[in-house]
């Protein structure tokens, strides 16, 4: 299969494990939820694993669940990798993380049936948690900066539950928690496919976004703790209700947010409150904040603006609040070799391009601060993500995975150039 002399996937055969793995997690009527170690995620794994054997790749599978796939040994040449995830987030689309992942695959799978030589490997990456039920972009974190025993038994999910039990029920061997960082010798590149997951590409007409930059990424949690009253019985003016200051935070972001950039971010998208009853006063809120800006030292400001935040917030409403900060994710460049082949295999396939910088997180910024990194962009319908009407149309999807393809051969063959 080739265009213009250059090779390309199978798309029918990419847009089938596509919609295969699209109903994995799915709901009736609703969206897909694959929440890392969850049944749906390890019946998601194990189709991968599947779609593996089923091509003669070989599979290996980390200590906290990265999947690297490929043909033959490494034997020590450093490998070109390209991935993505497969986890989404609760009631979330099928092309998040999905299409990086499956064309990841593809290109391996396309590679190998045309039997390329290449001067050094190509895997295909499945980064375990890229969404953070457990920790921000917790596979390649685990990879490039790695986790102690200590942080991985400290790991608490969305809904309570604990990392480890989750890896132990999914028949990953606790006990046996090593370094699990990879040795950056080992890796020659890295490429990513991606969803847009924004409007630009859509309203500009553009089939390939070539990125420059990722966003920085903040999050905490802070908890306000008061006192729990009756509802009914106790004066407004003698409460020491902590959904109060937790309110203040919230409406206060947007004004924050605003003060450090104009192109800085702050949401709050989860609540918690305890002990949960309309009829009575609230004795602890607990807030799960996300805060993005490109540059670091922005990024650490905003951060500390909302903690100043919270604790007025807490002092005002006589409360009191506990602020724990995640590890911040730092922004990152890429490569400007890697986005110059990515461009130009792009117009040799006929494919127009916008450079632009990515406002979402993904795990090729920890894969830059070990390897040369690249990233392409295909466009999302109406700029919708992490929702059920994520939708990207198959040409792009095919588009997004022939600029990979080449570019990866490219890499492994004549190198970064």
């Amino acid at each position: 299969m080739s265009h213009s002399g250059r090779l390309t996937v199978d798309a029918a055969r990419l847009r089938g494990d596509l919609e295969t793995l699209g109903k994995i997690g799915r709901a009736p009527g609703a969206g897909i939820t694959r929440t890392s170690f969850s049944r749906s995620d390890m019946q998601a794994r194990e189709w991968y694993r599947a779609s593996c054997r089923a091509a003669s790749l070989e599979l290996r599978v980390d200590a906290v669940g990265n999947m690297f796939a490929g043909a033959g040994s490494d034997a020590g040449v450093a490998a070109v990798w390209s991935g993505s995830h497969i986890d989404t987030v609760p009631d979330g689309g099928a092309f998040d993380g999905a299409v990086g992942a499956v064309a990841a695959l593809e290109c391996v799978r396309r590679i190998t049936e045309e039997g390329i030589s290449l001067s050094r490997p190509v895997r295909a990456v499945v980064f375990a948690d890229e969404e953070g039920n457990y920790s921000h972009l917790f596979g390649s974190s685990a990879l490039t900066r790695g986790f102690d025993e200590e942080q991985l038994r400290g790991m608490v999910g969305r809904d309570g539950d604990h990392l480890v039990d989750a890896l132990a029920a999914g028949g990953w061997d606790v006990a046996a928690f090593g370094d699990t960082r990879v040795d950056p010798e080992s890796v020659y590149a890295f490429v990513e496919l991606h969803i847009e997951q924004g409007p630009r590409l859509e309203a500009m007409a553009t089939q390939i976004g070539v990125v420059t930059s990722i966003v920085g990424l903040g999050g905490a949690v802070v908890e306000f703790y008061g006192r729990a009253d009756h509802a009914g019985t106790t004066p407004m003016t003698g409460r020491r209700d902590p959904l109060l200051a937790a309110a203040d935070l919230i409406a206060a972001m947007p004004a924050i947010a605003a003060s450090v950039s104009d192109v800085a971010v702050a949401t709050c998208g989860r609540v918690d409150i305890s002990p949960g009853s309309a009829n009575v006063v609230p004795s602890l809120a607990r807030l799960t904040l996300d805060y993005r800006d490109p540059d670091a030292a922005r990024l650490g400001t905003l951060g500390a603006r909302l903690e100043e935040k919270a604790a007025q917030a807490g002092s005002r409403h006589g409360v009191r609040y506990a602020w724990v900060p995640d590890v911040p994710i730092a922004p990152v460049e890429l490569n400007p070799r890697i986005r110059s082949a990515i461009d130009r295999h792009a117009d040799s396939l006929g494919l127009s391009t916008l450079a632009m910088p990515s406002g979402a997180g993904h795990d090729s910024q920890n894969m830059a601060t070990i390897a040369p990194t690249g990233m392409i962009f295909v466009p999302s319908k109406s700029g919708r993500s992490h929702c059920p009407d994520e939708d990207t149309d198959w040409t792009d999807v095919t588009n997004g995975a022939n600029v990979l393809l080449n570019t990866l051969i490219e890499l492994a063959t004549s190198g970064i150039s």
